[in-house]
């Protein structure tokens, strides 16, 4: 490995954020730091500092405006102007040799970093977290024939090909690049997400102060982000059919678009086998999840390859059962099959969710030895495997002639 070659990370989202794709691509910065000299240009304030020591990242803060989520048109203007921030703080800092990454949020990013290293003669990765178009066409903003997504997948076709490495963090990606023409399959690797909590079964507690509104019942949750991809309204359905069951609980704890539509289907109906809750802070989440007998991932339909599924393995490392409404081919739906930790139901489809929950309610004993498999299953996403895998990849990258 030449001394030479450096690892240039171009990402929005970056450690002091809280977010978990802050968090991750933090600790896979650190990883890489490990074995070669990295450098983050990070679009959040306040995450600028020189390495402490050989082992570790420089971080160069850029410049970004951040307008408020539901802002669309702001925030296209924003991340626009960001990639162009970006574009040239690589052109100038990356060198031949060097492989920069760049992750698919924002969704302009990609496109600015790519062309930036291309022309600095460096190998190029790209991250994939959300795939767009697709993740529009999903949520409904675009469709397939719009302009938006002709324009985007004509970019992406140049995209795909110029890049030395593909990472996806679903197996259910790889099906959607390999329809651009001349995208490799040698240049996709798989690498999973990682829990972020402490691995570990735990026992069912009616005594959890947070079953205080329904100790005895069977408690279903769902928590966390819920964007564009996801299908709250199904949620709030299901518990509807099942309103006059007092067997089962809901217990719904997020933020995000959706959470504001559960919002205004509660203030409108005032379910009582609902209970809202704000999001719990960060050391009680795993006793937050814990509290549940089982938790639910609404997606879309035509979700698979598109949509992140980061929380099942905070579901997984509590030893809970998960429930999840997607596609069978989807990673999510893959590895609850294959683990039988769950159950796969198709997506928006209130009436199949409702009767799975009324089923794993039924039988709790079975409910609870599926959470025992999921939190052993849950060992499998460990941060050690997948960021020594990172590090393998970009290493071979580096050897690799241009």
């Amino acid at each position: 490995m030449a001394k030479a070659s450096s690892f240039i990370l171009a990402t929005e989202f970056y450690p002091p954020d809280s977010s978990t794709t802050a968090t991750y691509l933090g600790a896979i910065a650190n990883a890489i730091a490990l074995d070669m000299t990295t450098v983050v240009l990070s679009g959040t304030t306040g995450s600028a500092k020189s390495p402490a020591d050989q082992g570790t990242p420089t971080v160069v803060e850029i410049a970004n405006w951040k307008p408020p989520k539901h802002a669309l048109g702001r925030r296209f203007i924003a991340s626009t102007l960001l990639a162009l921030r970006m574009f040239f703080a690589v052109y100038f800092r990356a060198r031949r040799h060097d492989v920069v990454m760049s992750v698919t949020s924002p969704f302009t990013l990609p496109y600015a970093i790519t062309l930036a290293a291309r022309l600095r003669g460096a190998r190029t990765a790209l991250l994939i977290y959300d795939l767009y178009p697709e993740a529009l066409e999903v949520a409904g903003i675009a469709n397939s024939n719009s302009l938006v997504a002709r324009v985007l997948r004509l970019a992406n076709a140049w995209l795909f090909r110029s890049l030395s490495a593909i990472f996806v963090i679903g197996r259910d990606v790889a099906p959607l690049l390999l329809r651009y023409p001349g995208v490799s399959a040698d240049a996709i690797h798989f690498v999973p997400n990682w829990t972020l909590l402490p691995i570990g079964f735990r026992e069912p507690n009616l005594n959890n102060p947070l079953r205080n509104f329904s100790p005895a019942q069977f408690v279903v949750g769902l928590c966390g982000n819920l964007g564009f991809t996801h299908a709250p309204r199904t949620v709030f359905e299901a518990a509807r059919l099942l309103r006059h069951d007092d067997r089962v609980h809901f217990v719904l704890s997020g933020w995000g678009v959706g959470w504001a539509e559960l919002r205004s289907l509660q203030n409108s109906e005032n379910l009582e086998n609902i209970t809202l809750l704000d999001p719990v802070p960060e050391d009680q989440l795993a006793e937050f999840l814990a509290a549940a007998d089982a938790w639910i991932i609404p997606y879309r339909r035509n979700v698979a390859g598109v949509s992140i599924p980061s929380r099942l393995y905070n579901f997984l490392a509590v030893g809970r059962a998960v429930i999840v409404g997607t596609e069978a081919n989807s990673e999510a739906g893959l590895a609850i099959s294959e683990e039988n930790i769950g159950w796969v139901v198709p997506p928006e489809d209130p009436a199949a969710l409702a009767q799975t929950i009324l089923e794993a309610a039924a039988d709790r004993r079975a409910t609870t030895e599926r959470g025992r498999l999921a939190a052993a299953s849950a060992r499998k996403y460990s941060a050690q495997a997948s960021l020594l895998r990172y590090r393998e990849i970009l290493r071979q990258l580096l050897n690799d002639p241009l």
